[in-house]
């Protein structure tokens, strides 16, 4: 078994460090943001997280047939994840936001860009490079969700209904992250691994100007 978790750790540090640089970010781990930033917030992880599922169903599409460990993989990851976009758009309504409007709108430019981006990876290049958004958007979870969740609510007063998006992924994605983990380090494939080290450091940018576009008060 190769230990390519610690590689892709290392080779995504310069990206992930200036990710949680961005100020909304760092804002909302700290409770310092408005209901309208909040809500933003929840809006954009909808126009996302609702892909989820497809994005998986696509990779495991797409993977070959020696690769029929990483398609098991990828079938617990469905079972682990549909619906989650519905529990975003319950937090909408429990802190004051129409979830139909959010069901909808289109997304902003920047999450559009972020998805397609994860869609044309899986089409066109490697589908398991689709392994490093898992990275990212997992691993962000672990380290801002349960404890921005907590600072939110008490900031902005809401109601713990409010908040079942962010509390749940901070909690089931350190699981999620052992799991992870242990599947990357049967991934021994060069050509894999630089595919998911690629896909890791494009997706903090992406993600990073997902966070960049929301308001800072609003």
């Amino acid at each position: 078994m190769s230990n390519f978790f610690n590689r892709l750790q290392e080779e995504t540090l310069a990206e992930r460090s200036a990710f949680l640089q961005i100020e909304q970010l760092a804002r909302g781990a700290r409770g310092e943001i408005s209901l309208g930033a909040y809500q933003a917030f929840l809006g954009e992880a909808y126009q996302h997280v609702k892909h989820t599922v497809p994005l998986l169903m696509a990779c495991s599409s797409r993977l070959p047939a020696d690769q029929e460990g990483l398609r098991q993989a990828v079938a617990h990851y469905i079972e682990e994840e549909i619906g989650h976009e519905e529990w975003i758009l319950n937090d909408l309504s429990a802190c004051g936001s129409d979830p139909q409007m959010h069901r909808c709108r289109a997304p902003a430019p920047e999450t559009e860009l972020m998805v397609a981006y994860v869609y044309d990876t899986i089409q066109r290049g490697n589908p398991v490079g689709f392994f490093g958004m898992v990275l990212v958007l997992e691993g962000t979870s672990i380290q801002l969700a349960t404890h921005a969740a907590a600072a939110i609510q008490a900031s902005l007063s809401l109601p713990k209904e409010a908040f079942s998006y962010l509390v749940s992924h901070g909690s089931l994605d350190i699981s999620h992250m052992q799991f992870f983990e242990s599947l990357m380090n049967r991934i021994d494939d060069p050509d894999d691994q630089q595919a998911i080290i690629h896909m890791a450091n494009m997706m903090y940018r992406l993600y990073g100007d997902v966070f960049r576009s929301l308001p800072l008060d609003s």
